[in-house]
């Protein structure tokens, strides 16, 4: 993978960012495992030079390699650019639900007005569905049967793979008392937004597909 960053600019927030942490350029090269001369000789060459340099380099310095390369912590993913020789692989529905794992954050996909919306959900994956907690009226509440889509992705900005597993089915509203407090002790059913979200929307797929990003 290329980067397109401009080794100058990378080198300055390396210097900015050892300067608040109060570490000298000996310090950095010894904690990254590398010479002094090898480290100076790394940031006048750039990214290109030693990908896993700068992974070492911004473990150091407590930050990411995404953020050393673009100045953001929070940057969109998808400006690491793409790997060599990608392609892209059909997974099997028993691949989709391991990757998806037991809990995360997706994205819902409602069908409102005056248009379509995505929205970031957590969810927990339970008997072959996916189920995530809302609150009445909240833009993530469907209606009941709505058809819906689900879909959870992972990007490795540092190597240009990744995965999408896409979902498709009708929301239902979880009213059972006993499957209502089941779902509340999973794993990774506080939502991240917090806030009172009773409700809890559960999609078990008609038809579950995804795709892998390979490289190389």
């Amino acid at each position: 993978m290329h980067d397109t960053s401009d080794p100058a600019a990378v080198a300055q927030r390396i210097t900015e960012r050892c300067d608040r942490l109060g570490i000298t350029e000996d310090d950095l090269a010894r904690r990254a495992a590398m010479a002094p001369r090898y480290l100076r000789h790394l940031l006048a060459a750039g990214p290109d030079f030693d990908p896993a340099g700068f992974v070492r380099i911004a473990a150091v310095l407590g930050c990411s390699r995404d953020e050393l390369l673009t100045g953001r912590a929070d940057a969109p993913p998808g400006h690491g650019g793409p790997g060599p020789h990608p392609r892209l692989q059909n997974l099997t529905e028993a691949e989709c639900w391991e990757l998806v794992g037991t809990h995360g954050i997706g994205r819902i996909g409602l069908a409102v007005e005056p248009g379509p919306v995505v929205l970031p959900v957590n969810y927990v994956v339970d008997r072959a569905s996916f189920a995530f907690r809302t609150g009445e009226h909240h833009a993530a509440a469907p209606a009941e049967s709505a058809s819906v889509s689900f879909q959870v992705d992972r990007i490795d900005e540092y190597l240009g793979r990744g995965w999408s597993v896409l979902a498709l089915g009708q929301a239902h509203y979880v009213t059972d008392p006993e499957e209502l407090q089941r779902l509340a002790a999973l794993p990774g059913a506080t939502p991240w937004a917090g806030g009172d979200r009773p409700r809890w929307v559960r999609i078990r797929p008609d038809e579950i597909t995804g795709r892998r990003l390979i490289t190389g």
